[in-house]
């Protein structure tokens, strides 16, 4: 009797397959923008691709606590809220939490950690976003981010 092996037809997704990874470099000192992070009035100067900008964010800071943003896409369509509880907060180097789509079709809760290193003035924040249960929302989110990600690094500028 021959074995049947199913890997052939049907790949495994390793969970690094699943997992984003984003650096940037921010021309701006790690307590900036540990701030843009860390502060509501500042996260809605960024949050979201230019398509959906936060209009909305609230935070309890501290671990335990939780946090929630309305992103409100230009075109009318719906609010999309996402939110999450923070696990880790270690100013200005190191922010740990879950987000989560309040829409069960935005996919499963997913843990995002942040690393600020400085070095000359500068940041180098390391973003971390896992694990994804499909590839495809991994690449959807890389997205929304890297849209935020430009936004905020306009917003450090304007700081």
């Amino acid at each position: 009797m021959a074995a049947r092996n199913n890997l052939a037809t049907s790949p495994v997704q390793e969970p690094e397959d699943r997992t984003l990874v984003i650096t940037r470099v921010f021309n701006a000192p790690r307590t900036l923008v540990f701030k843009a992070w860390t502060d509501p009035a500042a996260v809605v100067k960024w949050m979201g691709p230019r398509s959906h900008p936060a209009v909305h964010a609230e935070q309890d800071l501290r671990p335990g606590g939780a946090w929630r943003i309305c992103l409100r896409p230009n075109d009318g369509g719906r609010d999309l809220w996402q939110g999450g509880i923070f696990h880790e907060i270690v100013p200005p180097e190191r922010l740990i939490f879950s987000f989560a789509w309040d829409h069960e079709d935005k996919g499963l809760e997913t843990l995002i950690s942040i690393t600020l290193a400085e070095h000359e003035g500068k940041t180098t924040m390391t973003f971390r976003q896992s694990v994804f249960d499909t590839m495809s929302r991994r690449d959807s989110h890389r997205g929304g981010w890297s849209g935020s990600f430009d936004r905020l690094e306009e917003a450090l500028a304007q700081a």
